[in-house]
């Protein structure tokens, strides 16, 4: 998918809610079967304002630290606001992680669920969880490996009693993502998970035709990040 010239976020989010509605009509599902997140990592809480006045209700953050300074305001300002963890989860981050997030997209180890599962039960908030699979089973890579995912899915269920809606997938960057889109939802198929948290600002038409529910969009809504400094 080939990036316009960044204009401004009012533009940038009636570009991507287009492209996703062409997607959409091309394979026989309506805009609304695909939810957006705008993922605002780095992006200050007033760019997030200016979203929300554009009727962007849903947000998306990689780090907890990041979100814990600017989304409680927000939160306040904004009830109905839904905010997804779309970063990766240090274990010791799980009790703030349930505190702070509505959905958490990057669960993939038992260590990691068993924290939140004790989190989930102590706070009794239960956030909507997504196992993050590693379907170009790349070494550096967070998530569960394909050929682990089913057991995994299971323990989180059963064992863990986590809240599993669906399955999220990185595909590895500079290959088609198209076998990794295709790879997520037929494991997710054979588990019963009607969810797929798959596509960013490169790819999220692709990842609409292979039949993402949400999809993480951040560049193409917000233009260029200005990253934190190192820690955050």
């Amino acid at each position: 998918m080939s990036t316009p010239e960044y204009s401004g976020i009012a533009d940038g989010l009636a570009r991507v809610r287009e492209q996703i509605a062409a997607a959409s009509a091309r394979v026989g599902r309506t805009p609304e079967d695909v939810r957006l997140i705008a993922a605002c990592k780095t992006f200050d809480a007033d760019a997030v304002r200016e979203a929300i006045g554009c009727e962007q209700m849903v947000f998306g953050e990689n780090y907890v630290q990041e979100a814990k300074v600017k989304w409680p305001g927000l939160k306040d300002e904004y009830p109905d606001t839904e905010l997804h963890l779309i970063g990766p989860l240090q274990t010791n981050k799980a009790r703030e992680a349930v505190a702070l997030f509505d959905v958490i997209h990057s669960l993939d180890r038992h260590s990691l669920a068993k924290a939140l599962s004790r989190q989930c039960e102590n706070q009794e908030r239960h956030p909507v969880m997504f196992v993050q699979v590693n379907t170009g089973e790349e070494r550096q890579k967070s998530g569960v490996l394909p050929g682990e995912a089913d057991d995994f899915i299971a323990a989180c269920r059963n064992l863990y009693g986590l809240n599993i809606a669906g399955l999220m997938c990185i595909p590895p960057a500079g290959q088609p993502p198209e076998q990794h889109f295709d790879r997520l939802a037929k494991i997710a198929a054979r588990n019963g998970l009607s969810e797929l948290s798959m596509g960013m600002s490169s790819d999220y038409a692709t990842a609409v035709a292979y039949g993402a529910t949400s999809v993480r969009v951040g560049s193409a809504i917000f233009g260029n990040r200005f990253y934190p400094p190192a820690g955050q």
